[in-house]
């Protein structure tokens, strides 16, 4: 029913907006359907198609502990003399876990750069341990890389072929065990030891070489180390394409890394024996010599017994004898670490440690330089010397060395001030005994610094025996607490993941493009896009349908016809009734738009049609003296009309007025001929006459009149109207178009204005798609053309809209 609601200003384009809800949008991607099924079908299938061809990855871990003085006994007996080296650096261990060098020789003792894949289907499958033919290299270059085809022959000869470093059309037949020269270089080839792996022979295989540095990133990339709490253990984990190369890396990177670190403690161990050697035998020689000097001595002195000759003088001196022994040996111990630590060209050596320094501290600065010497060299062996990490112990090392030498100077000059204060004591003793020989005294002299040489003698060698058995009780600095385990099926590429990914963007491609496509279309859609911004009174919707582009005639509903456009205008005409004001009855029907090809005309024709089946004498009258589109579509001569009339008083109504030709019982009336001056024309007086004369005869008079705005006839033909029909195209007209419209509304500019909107599509679309009824052809771009629609092809079939 028509809109009875009161008049109520224009909304604006935030009221527009609220027209497009959640379920409309709903059943607007829901009627592009077809598009949504293509596109999860391109991109389902290609993500398929990915999943088919990704190689799998497998995940393998392994628990491991870093053992401490806390958590180990074994730790607490290594060469660590002190608790600095019990200090645990977590974050340490995991650098040089994940170094370069220990994942270097990891891969060499593995030939992890070597792989061997066959194709299954469109996706490669790794074949380590389990290919049917293994290949040597012999003295093949680390960092070569070269791939190439293997293919058994029979006769223990294999063929290969494709290599990818020379012409791939080449191909070497090799004998298997036999050493042969192939374009990649001299190699070996022989079966697979395990026979369960020879069973098919007939399979392609595909060898590849990777440079070495290019599978250390391959698999510190793969490799995650992560601190289990905040404990000393670390959970490692690695990704391969082999499940049992994953295993056997973890495996073996602990492997190498203990022994590594072994060999660190032995470099210490060594070290620190040679030095006691070196020294044991300098002290042998002295010893040698103050022993032979003695000896000597007594027997050129007959056996004299200097203790008995000297002991009344030597019992006040004893004291001071002892104690100066004792500074002495520290001392001599003191300036052979000094000489040595002074030596240029033993700036990189490790410092001998536990020497039996008095000064704790000293062994501890030995200690804490030594630990950081180590660490140094083995990340330079991984790393340029330009590494922050390496400069900064490289400064620490030189600010610890100089720390050792002040520390030693100091502890130098403090012996040096003890041993002249028991000097001079001792000095005082041995005036008292100036009486005695001199020889006494040299014997004497001779006797306390053999005393000296062999305590100092006795204690290198006790450190000797010790540093012998720190060497031989050296342990690994990591336990593996599980070792490496993990599913034997591929985490990756998951078909699931990969299907539901290319469903979503199968859904998301289209349903953005198309919503997109919503959000830029600023077209008129539906007749709830015109009550949400405009009072006018809507009288119907009249919907678009493909089967009028078949239509042989202008007049597409049918007087028992039930499809949805004969629906409408019955609809359209049943408001249009309601339209009178009191008694007086709306007679002159009068059609207008804003826009060419709205549809005016064929709203004109159907609708006065329709009329005719209430048995309502209609006459249709083209009042669009300039183009006359009414009257070309007739398709039958009617040379005198309106234009005719209006310019010759001599012409009667009778003459313009002619019967349709089809069977529709309804008259028109014609322009006749393009007018020259159209405004003149109307402006007279013999169109209030024409209409009131057709007024006697007829029930309805339906105007066909020119769009509003385009020029003044519109303005000058509302004198003659009773009601005015203002048709809207859906899909053309553009909805920033209706706030002027609700302007002549407002003004009543029209007479007794109502709107019909043309060209809806109705159905689950929500009325978004748009089209037309074939119109082209109208002076101003509009008309009907209906006929023959145009064969469409197969995808116009498929994704066209009904």
């Amino acid at each position: 029913m028509v809109n009875h609601s009161t008049n109520k200003p224009f909304q604006g384009k935030g009221k527009q907006d609220q027209s497009l809800y959640v379920l409309d949008i709903l059943r607007y991607l829901l009627a592009n359907w077809k598009w949504f099924l293509l596109s999860i079908l391109v991109f389902g299938g290609f993500y398929y198609y990915q999943y088919s061809k990704t190689p799998f990855l497998y995940k393998k871990e392994q628990t491991v502990m870093i053992k401490t003085a806390t958590n180990s006994m074994s730790a607490s007996r290594i060469t660590r003399p002190n608790n600095f080296y019990n200090i645990v650096n977590v974050n340490s261990e995991i650098l040089q876990l994940r170094s370069q060098e220990l994942m270097r020789n990891t891969i060499s003792l593995l030939n992890a750069d070597v792989s061997y894949t066959k194709e299954e289907g469109l996706r490669t499958i790794e074949l380590y341990k389990t290919s049917p033919f293994i290949v040597r290299f012999v003295n093949a270059p680390a960092n070569a890389g070269f791939s190439f085809n293997l293919k058994y022959k029979g006769n223990n000869q294999v063929e290969l072929s494709n290599f990818s470093n020379t012409d791939p059309e080449k191909t070497v037949t090799v004998k298997l065990n036999a050493e042969t020269k192939t374009p990649v270089g001299n190699l070996i080839i022989s079966a697979n030891s395990d026979k369960k792996f020879r069973v098919n022979l007939s399979e392609d295989i595909t060898i590849t070489k990777s440079p070495i540095e290019s599978m250390v990133g391959y698999f510190l990339g793969n490799l995650d180390i992560v601190q289990m709490e905040d404990v000393e253990i670390l959970k490692m984990t690695l990704e391969d394409a082999s499940p049992l190369r994953a295993e056997d890396m973890v495996t073996k990177l602990i492997e190498v890394y203990n022994q590594m670190t072994i060999e660190d403690k032995k470099t210490v161990a060594n070290n620190t024996a040679d030095f006691i050697n070196d020294r044991i035998v300098i002290i042998e020689k002295e010893l040698s010599s103050v022993e032979s000097s003695l000896e000597g001595m007594k027997t050129q002195n007959q056996g004299l017994d200097v203790k008995s000759a000297g002991e009344q003088y030597w019992t006040e001196s004893r004291t001071y004898q002892s104690s100066s022994k004792e500074l002495a040996t520290q001392m001599k111990l003191v300036e052979i670490m000094r000489q040595r630590l002074s030596d240029p060209s033993r700036v990189d050596d490790l410092i001998p440690s536990n020497t039996g320094l008095v000064d704790n501290n000293i062994e501890d600065i030995i200690s804490e330089y030594n630990t950081l010497l180590l660490r140094r060299n083995r990340l330079m062996s991984g790393n340029s010397s330009e590494n922050p990490i390496v400069q900064d112990l490289n400064n620490a090392l030189s600010q610890v060395r100089q720390n050792i030498a002040r520390a030693i100077d100091n502890v130098i000059s403090g012996f040096r001030i003890r041993m002249s204060n028991m000097k001079d004591e001792e000095n005082a003793a041995i005036g008292k005994a100036r009486s005695l020989p001199s020889k006494q005294r040299i014997m004497l002299s001779a006797e306390r610094q053999q005393k000296v040489i062999e305590e100092l003698y006795i204690f290198l060698l006790n450190k000797r025996e010790e540093n012998a058995i720190n060497r031989a009780m050296t342990d690994d600095n990591i336990r593996v607490i599980d070792s490496a385990s993990g599913s034997d099926a591929p985490f990756y590429p998951s078909k699931f993941k990969k299907v539901a990914i290319g469903v979503a963007i199968g859904i998301a491609v289209p349903a953005a493009i198309l919503l997109l496509m919503l959000l830029l279309n600023t077209k008129i859609r539906n007749r709830k896009d015109i009550e949400d911004a405009v009072s006018v009174p809507f009288l119907a919707e009249i919907p678009f349908s493909t089967e009028m582009k078949s239509a042989k005639s202008e007049i597409v509903i049918k007087e028992q016809g039930v499809d949805e456009v004969t629906e409408a205008f019955r609809i359209f005409r049943t408001n249009l009734s309601f339209m009178s004001s009191g008694d007086k009855k709306q007679k002159v029907i009068t059609f207008t738009s804003f826009n060419v090809g709205a549809g005016k005309t064929f709203s004109v024709i159907n609708l006065g049609v329709s009329m005719t089946f209430l048995k309502k004498k209609v006459v249709l009258v083209d009042l669009d003296l300039r183009k006359g589109t009414l009257s070309n579509i007739t398709k039958f001569p009617m040379p005198i009309g309106v234009t005719h009339y209006l310019s010759d008083s001599a012409i009667t109504v009778d003459e313009i007025i002619y019967k349709d030709r089809t069977d529709a019982e309804i008259d028109i009336v014609p322009i006749g001929v393009i007018a020259p001056n159209p405004v003149e024309l109307l402006l007279s007086d013999r169109l209030d006459t024409l209409i009131n004369e057709l007024k006697e005869r007829y029930d309805y008079i339906i105007v066909d009149n020119v769009p509003l705005g385009i020029v003044a006839d519109a303005d000058i033909v509302n004198r003659i109207t009773d009601v005015t029909i203002f048709v809207v195209r859906a899909g053309k007209m553009d909805r920033r178009q209706l706030p002027d419209i609700q302007k002549i509304y407002d003004s009543s500019a029209l007479t007794n204005m109502a709107i019909l909107l043309n060209g809806v599509k109705f159905g689950s679309s929500y009325g978004y798609g748009y089209g037309g009824y074939g119109y082209g052809g109208y002076g101003y771009g509009y008309g009907y053309g209906y006929g023959q629609p145009k064969k469409k092809g197969f995808f116009s079939r498929l994704f066209g809209k009904n």
